[in-house]
């Protein structure tokens, strides 16, 4: 796309862009008025419209000949099953026969579903069988525990829970049933819960449980219900590893055409394409990028039960790719570095031989890698595009956003169309700005808080699941007249932005404001580095001093020691002796959510000797134990200028 034109576009008149957008939407009534502003910041848009997301994932394409297309590709490695397809036509009976379930079991419209499930097909069916009868889905992460989903389950009070026998972590099984029926205990829930069973997984039902299998031989399918284009498709709740989950709600409508102007605007993935967002079902990624938008824009999307390394080896992303005939790979930058970590020269993608390369596997019909979710160091993204000869795009969203807020776009391939390091550019529907603390807009180059001008475009969230007081508070009331993102950053003279971090990793030292995600570039880009973090910790000086958590590739022969020395005196050298680093720490590994998102809260509250919390997307607890013995055994300790240090909720 020409970024400057389609920008201008939509700033001349944001209602025409929109409503042209919206052209690709199969709307059962049109609207009364593209954006309906209400009190509350509430933003309609296609106010008065109906259409249905289940239709336009499905039956339409069927409609249109594509039924014989692969709708789903699913690949569970851990398994060892081989890979399983699923045309439009049979998901589309599927989901028809599993909404003909839900409403055999009490569900109905406006009830709420909580599913509860592994990266399997069943999980979408679930989703788009509640969006068939106007049912709103609330999917939780598969990682969480009993607690959790418990929490999650006492907000939403749902009318059903969906959810499997089992499901893996790496190599590890974990029992959803069980955890289910403890969530229920613990919430005091009554109601019909849907099992799926596995193949050769085994479950004890209990009154009240509905197997899945059985359920489905005795439905019948169920045709598509109007629903308005403001009525809740889902609530997500953010992560909820620090204070209590927002129930994020999306609309229907809205969202839809926000996804469909993606997958042909960011992602370029036409219809019948294929499109792998190797992600977990219960975040957002999940959502926006494997249940909707590849579906709605009539591609194939590919669903993975495994991880980038370890099931079997670093070469499965290059197998999926191959056996599914991957265009469009979106992952997250942890899931590059881990497969770098382990084979840095991606030997086992292809041989360097006699100035050749013999590939090992058949990578041709990849076009471009997206990456998301956390900020990717150049470094990394220098080597994935080295080795896999594509390019590899950063784009920045939230679960708030539902779709890139910031992105460079598959078309912007030329040098003077990309930045790298930064986030691309602001897509059309998000007027992007930095502002000081005050709320005034800072000069180009200069970093400051990250907000978006209102209203909120097609596809943002619509409120928060009954708490439409917290959502006004926790947006819109720093900044009045903005979106408050909640993240650090600064957008550079040609409009790119460079998302640094949340706030709450700007520390201040001695007065002086630094981005823990511009030392983390600095650190990325050590040749012995694989993945680095930088945490503040408290200093009765200077207020706060940069500490450096450093884990190395996996064929470094370089001396811990030694790596520590050069961290300490590069970051000085680039960023000066004002930055006050003298810490650096090589660690065996980070702690990470399952997700792979670097855990930092908890980094900072051990390196001031608090104890540090246990979040429940923690991927392995012993990870904390390791790093505290060795701060410990380093005589590290943080001490605060203030009687209460901060810590970031």
């Amino acid at each position: 796309m020409n970024y400057t034109e389609v920008r201008d576009e939509w700033k001349s008149s944001p209602a025409v862009f929109w409503a042209i957008a919206a052209r690709h939407v199969n709307w059962m009534e049109k609207w009364d008025n593209v954006l309906a502003e209400r009190p509350g910041r509430r933003f309609a848009w296609f106010d008065g419209a109906i259409t249905n997301a289940s239709y336009n994932c499905l039956d339409r394409h069927v409609e249109s000949g594509r039924g014989e297309q692969v709708a789903i590709a699913f690949e569970s490695p851990v398994t060892g099953a081989v890979a399983q397809t699923m045309t439009f036509a049979i998901l589309t009976d599927q989901v028809a026969r599993f909404a003909g379930v839900l409403q055999r079991n009490g569900v109905g419209f406006g009830d709420v579903v909580v599913i509860y499930m592994p990266v399997i097909p069943q999980a979408i069916i679930a989703m788009l069988a509640c969006a068939r009868i106007g049912a709103t889905h609330c999917v939780v992460f598969g990682g969480f525990a009993a607690k959790e989903l418990a929490t999650r389950i006492m907000d939403t009070l749902p009318k059903a829970i969906v959810t499997a026998s089992n499901g893996f972590e790496g190599s590890r099984r974990i029992d959803y049933k069980e955890t289910v029926d403890e969530a229920i205990q613990l919430s005091m829930w009554t109601g019909p819960a849907i099992v799926y069973r596995r193949e050769g997984a085994s479950i004890t039902l209990v009154p009240g449980d509905v197997e899945w299998d059985r359920a489905m031989r005795e439905s019948h399918p169920v045709s598509p219900v109007p629903v308005p284009s403001s009525h809740p498709l889902y609530i997500l709740h953010t992560s909820g590893t620090t204070g209590e989950p927002k129930g994020i709600v999306r609309d229907t409508g809205g969202y839809m055409t926000a996804l469909l102007w993606s997958m042909n605007n960011i992602y370029r993935c036409p219809p019948g394409d294929v499109f792998w967002a190797a992600a977990d079902i219960g975040w957002v990624l999940g959502h926006s990028f494997i249940a909707y938008g590849p579906l709605l824009n009539g591609c194939t999307t590919v669903l993975y039960e495994g991880k980038p390394v370890g099931t079997p080896d670093s070469a499965s992303f290059w197998r999926v790719i191959e056996q599914h005939r991957v265009n469009v790979l979106f992952a997250a930058p942890t899931a590059l570095r881990a497969i770098r970590k382990e084979d840095p020269a991606g030997l086992l993608l292809y041989e360097p031989i006699l100035g050749s390369r013999i590939w090992h596997h058949d990578i041709k019909s990849l076009r471009t890698v997206f990456v998301a979710g956390e900020r990717c160091d150049t470094s990394t993204m220098n080597w994935a595009e080295n080795l896999l000869g594509v390019p590899v795009l950063d784009n920045w969203w939230q679960t708030e956003a539902g779709w890139p807020i910031a992105a460079s776009t598959a078309e912007d391939r030329a040098v003077s169309e990309r930045c790298r390091g930064s986030a691309g550019r602001a897509m059309p529907g998000w007027d992007v700005r930095c502002v000081d603390d005050q709320g005034n807009e800072v000069q180009n180059g200069i970093t400051g808080n990250i907000v978006c001008a209102l209203p909120l475009p097609p596809g943002a969230m619509t409120t928060i699941w009954n708490a439409h007081a917290r959502y006004e508070s926790s947006y819109f009331q720093r900044f009045p007249g903005w979106y408050d993102t909640g993240d650090a950053g600064y957008i550079d003279v040609n409009g790119f932005l460079h998302v640094m971090g949340r706030t709450d990793d700007v520390i201040n030292v001695a007065g002086h404001r630094f981005s823990t995600g511009a030392i983390e570039e600095i650190v990325a880009r050590l040749a012995p580095v694989a993945e680095c973090a930088v945490v503040g910790m408290s200093d009765p000086l200077k207020g706060q001093v940069p500490v450096v958590f450093v884990v190395l590739k996996d064929r470094s022969d370089v001396a811990p020691l030694e790596v520590e020395t050069q961290v300490v005196q590069t970051v000085r050298e680039q960023l000066g002796a004002v930055i006050a680093l003298r810490l650096a720490f090589v660690v065996g590994r980070l702690p990470k959510t399952r997700s792979g998102k670097i855990l930092r809260r908890s980094l900072l509250y051990i390196v001031d000797g608090k104890p540090a919390p246990i979040p429940a997307t923690i991927e392995d607890p012993a990870v904390i134990s390791e790093i505290e013995r060795l701060m410990q055994q380093r005589w590290i300790k943080g001490e605060s200028l203030f009687d209460e240090t901060h810590y970031p909720d």
